[in-house]
């Protein structure tokens, strides 16, 4: 059964994950053969519905199972009577099993099979590389086939996977097909939702080549999708709901030349649902935050000795935005780290807990974006990004901490082992601030008794969603913007009343 992104399962596997389940099918009793000729008629079926006026197609064929299911599909396409040409860029003779069948039945079907010697593509171009079996760097002719299709301008199919895309960790493995669609198989690959993935996937469309269900259901998984179908999500209010049932959020920081941050921060509390909402910031910023947030109480703090009172009062903190790493955010940090609540730790929070001048207290939040992620990794921001669920649960275990790992395909890891992937968002949210609306909608949520990993996975899909709700009008998306967008969301998601 075809799937489309809005629509796709919620499981996502490893490559190896997923070629144990492709071994499973087989044990169970369907041919490697007969799966081969399934996943190539979904990726023709596929290829007709993206491009139904289209009439010749190039296949570039490897020596894997994946230039099988390509040959396959230039079966197909001789079939339908397209122009068809398949250039094997990796030598046919090398072809084992049901990718060597496949090439007989294509050379039985009188299709055209060429070496690749950098020859002009023509029509839909199929990717039938390297599929996911990939770890190390592309290395030559691949390289070159490669930069042929993408500086081609012409439309592009990946068959399971981009080649060059890792299957686990979604980095480039040095170049990648820049695909406009990709049909996948069996059990959907994680590197397909984070790191470099939006860059290369394109249109991404799952077929299960009508895999036994509860063979999917009892396998293990890498990670689980975030869609709106999967959420968890806020108990409808009772009648006689007061303030005091939804949690009173502490937002501390704003320092000096910073105060939109730790503003942003708590206008997004506020409208995701806190009960009540306090604002620890410096002095000067309280007129503004009285003028932009009236409902919030605001408290002029020059040391960590005014928030004592406040700490015993409050159920939840956000600490972190605008926070600076002077001797300020170090007494309010190390104020906060000491108080037995629920907290959510963002932006300058976790560069000082990078140089370790705090501990981190349980049932915490934190939010890394890559390079902050590297520095409390003591990595580099390349190595972040080379294997993004490596460096999420490395940080859960490390801090014992559930990790929102921001950045394309945002990651959510918690200490017990469980990996949430969220695809959605939009390029216009590469602007300031966005970060400090995520922490305000994260404590929110917990002030309204969700745990720490529910709390993150709704907050991280509600933000995405947002931007990607107000991204459509383009250039120019400011941090609050969202706020609104999240507030829809979220009645959406969870109404008020039954």
């Amino acid at each position: 059964m075809p799937h489309t992104k809005d629509d796709l399962p919620d499981a996502l596997y490893s490559a190896a994950q997923v070629r144990g389940l492709d071994a499973s099918l087989i044990a169970a009793g369907t041919p490697g053969f007969e799966l081969m000729q399934r996943a190539a008629r979904a990726t023709w079926r596929a290829l007709v519905r993206q491009w139904p006026t289209a009439n010749e197609l190039t296949v570039l064929a490897g020596h894997g199972n994946n230039a099988g299911d390509g040959y396959l599909v230039a079966v197909l396409a001789q079939r339908a009577g397209w122009q068809v040409r398949v250039l094997a860029v990796g030598d046919p003779k090398r072809l084992q099993g049901d990718a060597a069948r496949a090439h007989a039945e294509a050379l039985s079907e009188n299709v055209i099979i060429q070496a690749w010697t950098d020859t002009e593509l023509r029509g839909i171009v199929l990717d039938a590389l390297l599929g996911t079996g990939l770890s190390g760097e592309v290395r030559e002719p691949y390289a070159s086939a490669i930069a042929a299709i993408n500086a081609s301008g012409l439309p592009v199919a990946a068959v399971d996977i981009p080649s060059g895309l890792c299957a686990d960790t979604g980095r480039l493995l040095g170049v990648a097909v820049r695909a406009d669609l990709t049909v996948t198989f069996i059990g959907l690959k994680l590197g397909l939702f984070t790191g470099d993935a939006a860059d290369v996937v394109g249109e991404l469309v799952f077929n299960d080549l009508h895999a036994d269900p509860q063979l999917l259901e009892s396998a293990a998984i890498s990670a689980r999708r975030l869609s709106a179908a999967n959420l968890p999500r806020l108990a409808p209010r009772p009648p006689t709901s007061h303030k005091g049932k939804f949690g009173h959020v502490l937002l501390i920081g704003g320092d000096r030349g910073f105060g939109g941050a730790i503003l942003l921060s708590a206008q997004s509390a506020l409208r995701s649902g806190a009960g009540m909402v306090s604002v620890a910031t410096r002095s000067e910023h309280v007129p503004a935050a009285l003028a932009r947030i009236p409902e919030a109480m605001v408290l002029g703090t020059s040391s960590a000795n005014q928030l004592m009172g406040l700490l015993e009062k409050v159920s939840v903190l956000v600490v972190g935005p605008g926070l600076g790493q002077g001797a300020w955010g170090k007494s309010l940090l190390s104020a906060a780290a000491n108080a037995p609540l629920p907290q959510v730790w963002d932006a300058d929070a976790l560069n000082m807990l990078a140089e370790e001048q705090v501990k981190l207290p349980a049932d915490c939040i934190i939010t890394p974006h890559p390079g902050e992620a590297a520095r409390l990794l003591g990595i580099s921001t390349a190595g972040v990004q080379a294997d993004r669920p490596a460096a999420a649960h490395a940080l859960s275990k490390k801090y014992t901490a559930v990790v929102i790992l921001k950045g394309a395909g945002s990651l959510i890891a918690s200490p017990d082992g469980r990996l949430a992937a969220c695809h959605q968002g939009h390029p216009a949210m590469a602007t300031a601030g966005l970060g400090d609306v995520l922490a305000g909608l994260v404590g929110a949520l917990l002030a309204q008794g969700m745990n720490a990993f529910e709390a993150a996975c709704l907050a991280v899909w509600l933000h995405a969603n947002a931007g990607a709700q107000q991204g459509k009008s383009g250039r120019g998306l400011a941090a609050s913007d969202l706020i609104p967008a999240i507030r829809q969301l979220l009645e959406e998601q969870a109404p008020c009343l039954k």
